[in-house]
């Protein structure tokens, strides 16, 4: 094992003073649209990524 291996930190690695930060309300949620309205998204941004991609290899 090399020196820096076996080496020990001075301090302790407990977290235990982070709390939970309480749980915010979101107006917009991508989960609540319809399926549909997620496929139109996903084929809008693939066509963008596309777009890129063409006017790239020009």
């Amino acid at each position: 094992m090399s020196a820096a291996a076996s080496s020990r930190h001075p301090h302790s690695h407990d977290h235990d003073h982070h709390t939970p930060h309480p749980a915010q309300t979101v107006g917009w949620s991508i989960l609540r649209t319809s399926l549909a309205v997620r496929l139109a998204g996903a084929v809008a941004i693939s066509a963008g990524l596309w777009a890129v991609i063409v006017l790239a290899m020009r």
